[in-house]
């Protein structure tokens, strides 16, 4: 500032000689400079002199506004860590009440305070991950009445997480990560309509024993929903209408043996849905309705022991679903009215020693299904009045029981070769096979 200030008085200074010098002190033709021309050259000078000072003016303004500044930010992060201080230890009170505070503390920084939301976020989660213990009986009524209120602060923290998940919350979370990994739900907890755009949610390990939990008109156009490992013993998942168009939604080693799990009438349209080396013992999971324009669904290495699998009125045009290596012992898999516009099924490597896959009244336009290196020990697939392009592919498939019925099947005008002789595979006639037919 210093430097600017003698800067600015020596350019004053040089402009008034420089001024002068052009106007002649003395001029040439001998005649001094009027007095007049003398006091306009200073007042010039004094205003460039003047409009300097206001530029160092500015910049000193400047400076106090940016030291008060970083003065109110450093006051603010101070007020924010005391208030995350305070929240975080109401949630260790033994008083329901006071946790239920806390929980809305936690709720109102994170909204306040965009830098530290996700931590926010984590401690919520990090609640909702805690043992909650057993139900106490009725022999001690004032544990019961404990652990209901415990019960709602848990029910509050959902309820809040997914509030603030909505299309049109007023201060949206979204793309931020949430963990509910090992958190038991057997309770209602509704995240309808929300919005992934981004982040990662954890199911993991999560236990399923009753309830429902609902992502009912949920779109998911980023990130990944994750329920790997998890246990659907009882209750309801839900994705009734959830749209699809980027995220991936996970059940990796996930354990069905009651239950529902449904995407009825959900929209694929690039999504994946992905159950490897998920054992479905009981239970549904539906995909009645849905659309698949672009998505894929995959059960890769999945075991079938029970339950049911259904793809009722579901539309594949451009979307993949894959069994591939599942093994198939008992339940019930229907893929009855479904529409093969120009999507893939394959349950090439499966085995087949039990249960029932239907597709009675398919359409298989365009697409294909292949069986290739398939084994039928033992269950039943039927293609009851199914319309084919093109047959279906069974390269190495063993049959050795079981029975795969194409008796009714419609075929197109091209047909790929059949076995006549395996056991198990029921054809119409002969004829269904035209001369010029590829071996497959």
């Amino acid at each position: 500032m210093t430097v600017m200030l003698v800067g600015a008085v020596a350019l004053s200074v040089g402009l008034i000689w420089a001024a002068l010098a052009w106007l002649g002190v003395p001029n040439r033709s001998g005649q001094s400079v009027t007095v007049t021309e003398v006091l306009e050259v200073i007042k010039i000078s004094l205003a460039i002199v003047a409009g300097t000072g206001g530029v160092v003016a500015l910049i000193v303004a400047y400076r106090k506004q940016r030291v008060t500044e970083v003065g109110e930010q450093r006051e603010q992060a101070k007020l924010y860590a005391e208030r995350f201080d305070k929240a975080a230890d109401k949630l260790g009170s033994e008083s329901g009440a006071v946790r239920l505070a806390g929980i809305h503390a936690l709720a109102s920084l994170a909204d306040d305070w965009v830098g530290g939301r996700q931590m926010c976020i984590d401690v919520l989660c990090a609640y909702l991950r805690m043992p909650r213990g057993s139900r106490p009986d009725a022999t001690n009524p004032e544990g019961l009445v404990a652990w209901h209120g415990m019960a709602e602060v848990r029910a509050t923290a959902i309820r809040l997480i997914s509030a603030h998940l909505q299309r049109g919350a007023p201060i949206p979370w979204h793309g931020h990560d949430f963990d509910f990994t090992g958190v038991t739900f057997d309770t209602r907890a509704s995240f309808a309509t929300a919005v992934f755009s981004a982040g990662k949610v954890r199911f993991d390990g999560a236990v399923f024993s009753g309830g429902r939990v609902t992502f009912d008109g949920a779109v998911f156009s980023g990130g990944t929903v994750s329920f790997d490992g998890a246990s659907f013993s009882g209750g309801e998942v839900r994705f009734l209408r959830a749209t699809f168009s980027g995220s991936t939604v996970s059940f990796e080693d996930a354990a069905f043996s009651a239950g529902t799990v449904g995407f009825d009438e959900a929209t694929f349209a690039g999504g994946k849905v992905r159950f490897p080396r998920a054992s479905f013992s009981g239970g549904r999971v539906s995909f009645d309705g849905a659309t698949f324009s672009n998505g894929t669904v995959s059960y890769h290495n999945a075991a079938f022991s029970g339950g049911s699998i259904s793809y009722i009125g579901a539309l594949f045009s451009g979307g993949y679903v894959s069994f591939g290596g599942a093994t198939f012992s008992a339940g019930i898999f229907s893929f009855e009215d479904a529409r093969f516009a120009t999507g893939a099924i394959t349950f090439s490597g499966s085995i087949f020693s039990g249960g029932m896959v239907r597709f009675d009244r398919a359409t298989f336009r365009g697409s294909s299904i292949a069986f290739a290196n398939a084994d039928f020990a033992g269950s039943t697939v039927a293609f009851d009045n199914s319309i084919f392009d093109y047959a279906p592919l069974f390269r190495d498939a063993k049959f050795s029981g079981g029975v795969v019925d194409l008796r009714l099947v419609q075929w197109g005008s091209w047909t790929a070769h059949l076995p006549e002789q395996a056991p198990g595979l029921l054809l119409a006639t002969t004829d269904s096979v035209t001369e010029d037919a590829v071996e497959c």
